[in-house]
């Protein structure tokens, strides 16, 4: 079994620990992926207008001979409508909100993608080649006593993150943040930050979520509650993640 550093909230390293077996879990991309734009999928929500919009207007037809389009028209008057051809006239072929966005994964392969999330988050060179910015000397996976899930401000997270090495990354979430390209911008989500630090601890009492709660791209999850999505963020696997000890601990009693 290998051994990784643990860090101290100093940045130090102050002892080595056995690395759990779910980090020698094969790296599987494909089954990441799935698994990820299932869950998207899965809570996407049906929309589409109602049956009948479009069609709610008493028309009638002229008929021929009175060298005009033969087409439905409001019967108190000329405009023609309902037709979908017609301007003001109801949509040729709108979104049916009977569509099942759903898709299907295998619990197998669920529990498998979410194991080899976890492993890719302990590869340097997964983690780097997603995008993510670190010192060289960092070791993975990235291990800090327990200590960390105590902070509860801003300046005390940052201030850990930086003497470990990590610094780096939350300037290019920070300084990454852009306006978002299209519709979006309408649709309360005007722009767009890029993913930064996952930090796991052990349950969800801790004071961390509120400490690192302002950071952009920072993002704090329970090991109950880790999943692909969280893991690997649009079926990229390889985040850059912070565990505390004892949410290790507890990630070695996972049955593999």
């Amino acid at each position: 079994m290998r051994q990784t550093n643990v860090y101290s909230v100093n940045g130090k390293i102050s002892k080595k620990m056995d690395v759990p077996g779910v980090f020698d879990t094969p790296y599987r991309p494909d089954v990441i992926k799935r698994a990820v734009v299932a869950t998207a999928s899965n809570k996407r929500q049906p929309y589409g207008p109602a049956p009948d919009a479009g069609t709610k207007h008493s028309v009638s037809t002229w008929g021929k001979g009175r060298g005009t389009s033969r087409v439905q028209r409001i019967k108190a008057g000329r405009r023609a409508t309902e037709s979908p051809n017609n301007v003001s006239g109801r949509r040729a072929h709108p979104p049916v909100p009977e569509r099942i966005w759903d898709k299907k994964v295998n619990r197998k392969e669920r529990v498998l993608a979410r194991l080899s999330a976890v492993a890719a988050t302990g590869d340097a060179d997964v983690v780097k080649s997603r995008g993510h910015q670190f010192e060289d000397n960092v070791s993975f996976p990235i291990i800090v006593e327990d200590k960390i899930q105590e902070l509860s401000t801003t300046v005390e997270v940052v201030d850990v993150l930086d003497k470990i090495g990590l610094g780096y990354d939350l300037d290019r979430a920070k300084y990454g943040r852009k306006i978002r390209a299209g519709k979006g911008k309408m649709r309360n989500r005007r722009y767009r930050t890029p993913v930064s630090i996952l930090l796991v601890v052990s349950d969800k009492e801790q004071k961390l979520f509120l400490g690192a709660s302002n950071l952009p791209g920072v993002e704090v999850a329970a090991v109950s509650g880790l999943n692909a999505s969280i893991l690997a963020p649009g079926g990229d696997a390889g985040r850059l993640t912070v565990f505390s000890e004892s949410a290790i601990a507890k990630m070695g009693e996972w049955s593999l």
